[in-house]
């Protein structure tokens, strides 16, 4: 069958001799969802898609009975279930990734007093697949699959300094199309290029105030960068926290690298930087 292509969320158009019109308006439901976490009516999604509300309930109830969908029992309203989440951990490196960091970021956050979360590339842009939250009282956390700047964040930064020339602009030319503006590639080369000489990225929150973000790469073997380990540092005024951002710094540098190392990294990796450098 042909088409004339598919705009998806990202803002390509997919080309081909073949279509597949159900499953393409299964894959909009499930990114149009992911915008809308609070849950969407049939109705509102064939609003929002230009679609007709039955040729969505069709494929709707399919994916509810694949359990890809959950319908509210109390507003009708359906939401992507966590079936994507556990399939994404046991199909990509995500699985092996998370094994590996889950203990090093529940020490991490207990040593340091703060919560820390764990970045990888997803399009064009960052998508958070681990956290641990600061076992404090007070803390400052982003949630698990939260979904972040690639260019902004010190998350992204750290991502695409260590990332591969072509990968980096695949991952621009996305991030280009889903947000629908040019990046200064000038000024972003110069900023990566400090952060592959320094190792990592420490700068303030440019979202939340009283928070610097501090972030290390974590290297796979072979040397590629998988993640970014980064801490929301949250300075309290009062004086109770005990460890102070110098510390914070090391003690997630000493992390990154036990992590890559249990991944298959040796610090003589070709395209890698020390995860641990402190220079």
């Amino acid at each position: 069958m042909t088409g004339d292509g598919v705009k998806t969320s990202e803002g390509r158009t997919r080309k081909g001799n073949y279509a597949a019109p159900a499953l393409d308006k299964a894959f909009l439901i499930i990114e149009l969802l992911a915008s809308h976490p609070e849950g969407m009516l049939v109705s509102e999604m064939a609003t929002a898609l230009g679609r007709s509300l039955g040729e969505l309930f069709r494929i709707v109830v399919v994916m509810e009975e694949a359990r890809y969908l959950e319908k509210s029992p109390i507003d009708d309203r359906y939401r992507v279930t966590y079936k994507f989440l556990d399939i994404a951990y046991r199909a990509t490196p995500a699985r092996q990734l998370t094994a590996a960091a889950l203990p090093e970021m529940q020490s991490l956050a207990l040593n340091v007093g703060q919560s820390c979360h764990l970045v990888v590339i997803e399009g064009g842009a960052g998508l958070v697949i681990a956290r641990e939250e600061n076992p404090g009282t007070r803390g400052f956390a982003l949630r698990m699959g939260a979904s972040i700047d690639i260019v902004a964040s010190c998350s992204g930064k750290v991502l695409l300094a260590f990332a591969a020339p072509a990968q980096r602009a695949r991952i621009l030319d996305r991030a280009e199309a889903a947000q629908g503006r040019r990046i200064d590639r000038v000024q972003l080369a110069a900023d990566l290029e400090r952060v592959r000489m320094e190792g990592y990225e420490l700068r303030e929150s440019p979202i939340t105030r009283g928070v610097t973000d501090i972030s290390y790469p974590v290297f796979g073997f072979g040397g590629d960068c998988m993640a970014a380990l980064t801490i929301p540092f949250l300075e309290t005024i009062d004086g109770s926290q005990e460890v102070a951002i110098p510390q914070a710094r090391q003690i997630l540098a000493e992390t990154t690298a036990r992590i890559s190392q249990q991944l298959g990294h040796r610090g003589d990796d070709a395209g890698s930087a020390l995860p641990g450098s402190l220079g």
